[in-house]
């Protein structure tokens, strides 16, 4: 009799004591272990820029010599634990300088992605909501500049206005606009079809409201995996242009311009030219990898993969 009732008596819920509140789901330590262990190269990615980051900060605190200034005494020292990366023609020692380089090439390359972001998305995101004429006289214009190899099109801007690190990166930014713009295009023209915009429509929102809400933080995760993956071709632009001489002047030292002058002493001393080249395809490979990660776990096509 006493089974029968407790069997048909409510069951009641335990509720966790007041205070403690449960916490579904993993915390981000948690939830960013298993992609660090599945994405090696990118977490070298990361350690490898930000290494550079931090020795372009601390540039005067890691190393006691001028980057500038020349030392005829200390000319083509090989590399010893006086001078890491050895000494250049004019004695500069060339760890400090490639310390110091990292500057120009990470100022341009970050703000050259950030501009060419924020114009070739705004422009994209007006041509494929609004469409017609809009939509057809932007998109003549990217196909204009696209028509141009992007090492070209900076060449040709950086001529026209003159070497300086403002004009160099106008000149990438201007070659980086229409990669955004395609992009911001053609989601703004996938996403305006959606239930939820035509809803949104229907009650009346303003066109601007309807893109801050609905259009923009949709296209988000993807327009920044492009914007990594255009800061490593950000980055090689900036290093052609300088080993060209067309980046920052002398005697700022910068990493194109370092492998430059060193070329000629290749077979003399080839620490010269070896050292920035060398930091500018490892950089280049940390930003690609950091990109590819980025693309797996935002981009919804390959996601699920």
């Amino acid at each position: 009799m006493d089974e029968k009732i407790a069997a048909a008596a409510p069951r009641v819920a335990v509720l966790p004591p007041i205070g403690r509140r449960e916490r579904p789901g993993k915390r981000w330590p948690q939830r960013l272990a298993p992609i660090a262990r599945r994405e090696v190269l990118a977490l070298a990615g990361v350690l490898l820029l930000l290494a550079v980051i931090a020795g372009a900060a601390l540039a005067p605190l890691l190393s006691p010599y001028s980057p500038t200034a020349p030392n005829i005494r200390e000319r083509l020292r090989t590399p010893s634990l006086a001078h890491l990366f050895g000494t250049d023609e004019l004695g500069r020692d060339v760890f400090t300088r490639v310390l110091y380089g990292a500057r120009p090439i990470l100022a341009v390359s970050v703000a050259s992605v950030l501009c060419a972001l924020l114009i070739g998305t705004a422009l994209g995101t007006i041509a494929g909501y609004r469409g017609g004429r809009i939509d057809e006289l932007v998109m003549r214009l990217m196909d204009i500049v696209l028509s141009f190899p992007a090492i070209l099109l900076a060449i040709l801007i950086v001529a026209a206005l003159g070497a300086g690190l403002g004009n160099v990166i106008i000149a990438v930014t201007f070659s980086l606009i229409p990669v955004f713009a395609r992009l911001a295009r053609s989601l703004a023209l996938s996403l305006a079809r959606n239930d939820y915009v035509l809803a949104a429509q229907c009650l009346g929102c303003t066109e601007g409201g309807i893109v801050r809400r609905h259009i923009l933080p949709n296209m988000a995760p993807l327009v920044l995996v492009q914007a990594s993956s255009m800061l490593a071709t950000a980055f090689s632009l900036s290093a052609a242009l300088s080993f060209l001489g067309l980046g920052v002047p002398p005697p700022t030292p910068d990493w194109g311009a370092m492998v430059s002058d060193g070329q000629r002493l290749v077979f003399d001393a080839p620490h010269v030219p070896f050292f920035p080249g060398l930091v500018i395809s490892l950089t280049v490979m940390s930003v690609n990898f950091i990109g590819d990660a980025l693309r797996d776990q935002l981009d919804p096509l390959l996601k699920g993969r």
